[in-house]
Formats: structure tokens, sequence, C-alpha cells
């Protein structure tokens, strides 16, 4: 079969490898956003899909615009069975959606019509879900909202962040996208509309969301420090200097009488315990401004910290 392959971040590489891979698929080519400029020297920075495309002698195609008619006619030529979409990052037009023999097919990172959106990932480890999954599904001109195909269920552990789940989630995708080409190919893959009345939302992830309200519980504030972990990190404020949060735990500890964001213990044999507004959270891996990420063994011994000291706001 022949496919035009849509992506751009890591978590379409597998996904796009997997396929390319198949004896019984031929990848005519790879679409992926356009170049990008960043640093003080503006660098060119590839996608990770352009980059693993280039590895494997794929076509890459780039626009700011697929929709653009003389996109549109560069796909139409291909005569694609298949366009597959894996976090692409531009809406389909009606005319575009037409073009595959099959269809778009779409992989996303969350069991529909739960977290549709750009940030599935997080929102799952955030909200403190214990299982997430994925779709594949048949696109339309909404967003998340066309037909489910299949889903796949995957187990959130406690420890598990964002950078975890989401190469979880990306390598079992790979294996459901390929299982959905191939049924929809032979006409046995199932197509069940979305319950829209169920549907909620993960929207685009900022900075911002980052910074720990310490007024929440103590498992709220562990599920933040997880779902945005690698990025856009957790942080707090110590003395004036912005504090990253890495990881952290849930104390067995009863709470204390000390206010949301009061240092309870700061010892090596303690670690560091803060009060939190229910729940004791113990910080595990920290970072200050200008330094790397360290234990927080290795951090007390190097940073006088007594209990008392309140974290919050700067």
């Amino acid at each position: 079969m022949k496919i035009v392959f849509m992506g751009t971040p890591e978590f379409a590489v597998p996904s796009l490898l997997k396929l390319n891979n198949d004896q019984e698929i031929e990848v005519e080519a790879v679409v992926t956003q356009p170049d990008r400029k960043s640093g003080r020297g503006q660098k060119v920075h590839y996608s990770d899909i352009k980059e693993k495309a280039l590895e494997n002698d794929l076509e890459v195609m780039q626009s700011k615009n697929v929709n653009q008619k003389g996109f549109l006619d560069k796909l139409v030529k291909i005569e694609p069975d298949f366009i597959v979409v894996v976090a692409f990052g531009q809406k389909l037009s009606p005319e575009l959606l037409e073009i595959p023999k099959y269809g778009c097919i779409n992989l996303h990172a969350s069991l529909l019509p739960e977290y549709r959106g750009s940030s599935p990932i997080h929102k799952a480890i955030i909200d403190g879900k214990k299982v997430t999954g994925n779709t594949t599904m048949y696109m339309d001109e909404g967003w998340d909202d066309g037909d489910i195909i299949y889903q796949q269920e995957i187990e959130i552990a406690e420890d598990d962040t964002v950078g975890i789940l989401h190469d979880k989630l990306a390598e079992a995708g790979a294996e459901l996208l390929l299982k959905t080409l191939k049924d929809i190919e032979a006409g046995q893959a199932p197509r069940i509309e979305q319950d829209d009345s169920k549907a909620t939302f993960a929207y685009k992830i900022d900075k911002s969301l980052g910074e720990i309200d310490w007024k929440q519980s103590a498992q709220e504030i562990h599920n933040l420090i997880r779902g945005v972990n690698p990025w856009p990190g957790a942080y707090s404020f110590l003395k004036g200097k912005r504090l990253k949060l890495w990881q952290s735990s849930v104390s067995k500890l009863e709470n204390t009488d000390f206010e949301p964001g009061t240092i309870v213990k700061a010892n090596i044999k303690d670690g560091i315990l803060v009060q939190t507004g229910d729940g004791i959270l113990a910080i595990e891996k920290l970072q200050l401004p200008g330094s790397k990420k360290i234990e927080a063994e290795d951090f007390l011994n190097g940073y006088q910290l007594s209990s008392e000291e309140k974290l919050g706001t700067n």
C-alpha cells in the first residue's frame, strides 16, 4: 500500500519507522512542519521526523499550510492509499481528507473522546489517571473527533513522567497503527462514532502550568511534577530563586500545623519534606538556576536549608 506520512515531533518517529520497515507498505513521502530557527545564532533545526526521514532516504515535503492548492496537487499525484497523521500540527481541509483511497488515519495518544487536543499525555498524568492509551481514527474536519477504529490501554505507573509515558505510548501506538492500516485495507476494521457528550480536552501546555500551588494536596503536586517532566518543568521559589522540582513522592508522614509550602524537615536522613494543603511532599530531585539536577541528599550537602523555611511565589 502507498502512504503519505504526516508528523513532526519525536512521538511520531516509531510510527514512521514501523510503517517504513513493513514489506507491504511503501512510504511515498513524509510531510512535516517547516524548519525552525532558534538560539543566539538562529541555527536551523529540523523536526524529529525530518531527521529520521532523511536518514532512511525518504522524500520530505514541507509546508506552512498543506491545504494550499499547490501542495494538494502534489499529494494528488502520489495517489496514496492512506495519509497517516501522527502529531503533525496542522488541521487538514476537506479537500485533503478526500485525497487518499482509504482516508486519512490518525494516531492520538489518549482513549478518545477523553483528552482531545495537543497535550493528552501531560493531562493524563496531571489528572492522576492510572490508565490512558492510544486511539486510531478516521480523520474529519474537527480536532480529534473522527470515528474510532482501534484503542489500546496503557497503564500509568506511580513514578511515570511525561517523558516515560510518551515513549510507552509512541512504541505501542506504532504497532496499533500498523494493524489499523492492514485491517482497513482488508476490510476488517471497525468504525465507531465518538460520543461527543463524553469529550474532555487537553489544551496546549505553557510554562506557567509548572508553577506549584502548595495549597494543593501532596498527591496533586506530585502528579504535576511528573506531568510536566521533562517539559515545561515544575517550579517554585526559594529565597527569591526559582527552584525546579524534577522528582518527588508522597510521604507517609501526617500533616503538621505548618502553612502549605513550609519545609517540615531538611536533613540527610529525612530528605526535604514540605507541607502541602493536604499531606507531606518529599522532594527527591531538584535544581537551582545555573546548576544541574541533583538528588535531595546532594543538594543538602551543598546548600543550607532549614525547617520552617517556606517555598512559594517569587
